[in-house]
């Protein structure tokens, strides 16, 4: 069938098919091979393929990166849990707030370059779905415990009867769904940063919005037709500029402060993903890394600049991620990124709550740095790895669900591509789901 033919019938399966049909695999070209079909000399440009190949798809780079910035959360919110929100506004109103800015983008597009190696490894969006959930949802749901039922009781204000009775308390449940409350009855309400017990975790719902997009672009072709996501990035940030000038103009046309906004961090997902299905075009150079760095920190400063700022962003950030240190002991084999961004601004607000004095940023960051990695520790090892596991037993039933639709549906009228379990010969890098 003709590419232009196949092009006008991606959109003719639903979603529900979709969770069914075996995933679309992006041919990515591993070696360039002239008209006679002979290898072509090796270049001295280096591709990000090539250095993924180079790295047997294993750079400890993007482990290094992901607990650097956490460790960058905490310390962010160092400032507000020891001074308030007036204190952390006016810093990231300052010549800092590129320092504390950049975070976040750089998380969105890790995730997004990452991510993306998963949904090429699995073979449906079922099985794509899944992972994202045994990945976010266990350790979330465990923080969440913790705090309503432990921190809460210990460090609230109230009488037990009033706190387990009031609404916020069951409110609070919600935060296991994506529906964020920050505020548990009577806790940590003489803060400097009064009542927020998890503030941190404003982010998720914007997390979940990201594999919910990856997930509808996969639907339409995008993932398989590459400049289809180049076109979905670019009206995206389009139409997040012109949101937030009519809506939020102060934060627009304004100074910048603050963190960069939500949409911006689904910008910096899908611009990761694009970087990784790109990544046979893309050079992968440090002083390309490090002109990308010196803009990134400019557009941070000016007005306006969060709308183009996810760019270069993406690909420093993806630059860093392949870097291939050493990888040392404490390293191996573990993720505590996760448990230090869920568990560092609890603990912050709690070793604030228990003193009778307000302590400095600094000393507050060499607390509860140390105590957000040992409880990242027990969160790695007693509750994100069991859940990791699952796996296995997510790759069976993937295969149930394959063998009982192609039972009792019929592929026979879908484009070929989007029922075909054949592997279209990727090897992709055996990144951590």
């Amino acid at each position: 069938m003709p590419a232009w033919a196949r092009l006008g019938r991606k959109g003719l399966a639903s979603a529900r098919l979709l969770l069914c049909a075996p995933m679309v695999k992006t041919r990515l070209t591993r070696i360039k091979v002239n008209i006679e079909g002979k290898e072509m000399p090796h270049s001295s440009v280096i591709t990000v393929l090539q250095r993924i190949e180079d790295t047997g798809g294993h750079a400890t780079g993007f482990d290094y990166l992901r607990v650097i910035l956490a460790i960058g959360i905490v310390c962010w919110h160092s400032i507000a849990t020891s001074y308030g929100s007036y204190a952390d506004i006016k810093i990231s109103s300052s010549m800092y707030r590129p320092l504390m800015a950049i975070i976040l983008p750089m998380f969105f597009s890790l995730s997004g370059f990452l991510v993306a190696g998963s949904l090429e490894r699995s073979k449906t969006l079922f099985m794509f779905m899944s992972l994202r959930v045994i990945r976010i949802f266990p350790a979330l749901c465990v923080e969440v415990l913790l705090s309503a039922l432990v921190l809460g009781p210990i460090l609230t204000q109230m009488t037990l009867q009033d706190y387990f009775s009031n609404t916020m308390f069951w409110h609070y449940f919600l935060n296991c769904t994506g529906d964020i409350h920050y505020v548990l009855p009577g806790v940590f309400s003489d803060n400097p940063y009064p009542y927020a017990v998890n503030a941190q975790l404003w982010t998720v719902p914007w997390e979940l919005k990201c594999y919910i997009s990856i997930a509808l672009l996969t639907i339409i072709g995008a993932v398989r037709y590459r400049l289809m996501l180049l076109v979905s990035i670019i009206c995206l940030i389009g139409a997040a500029a012109v949101y937030y000038s009519v809506v939020y103009p102060d934060y627009f046309f304004g100074n910048p402060k603050g963190s960069i906004a939500g949409c911006f961090l689904v910008v910096s997902f899908l611009l990761g993903v694009a970087m990784y299905l790109y990544s046979d075009k893309i050079i992968w150079d440090g002083r390309i890394a490090l002109l990308a760095c010196f803009v990134s920190l400019v557009l941070f400063s000016v007005r306006c600049g969060d709308v183009l700022v996810t760019i270069p962003v993406a690909y420093m950030t993806v630059y860093a991620g392949l870097l291939n240190p050493y990888k040392f002991g404490i390293m191996k084999g573990a993720d505590y990124s996760y448990g230090v961004f869920l568990y560092g601004f609890p603990l912050q607000q709690a070793f604030v709550s228990l003193l009778e004095w307000t302590p400095t940023w600094w000393l507050n960051i060499l607390v509860c740095v140390p105590l957000a990695f040992v409880v990242a520790a027990f969160s790695w090892h007693f509750v994100e790895k069991p859940a990791l596991s699952l796996k296995k037993k997510l790759v069976a039933l993937e295969a149930l669900w394959i063998r009982a639709c192609n039972r009792y549906f019929s592929w026979s009228w879908l484009p070929h591509w989007l029922h075909s379990s054949s592997s279209h010969g990727l090897a992709s890098p055996e990144y951590r789901q």
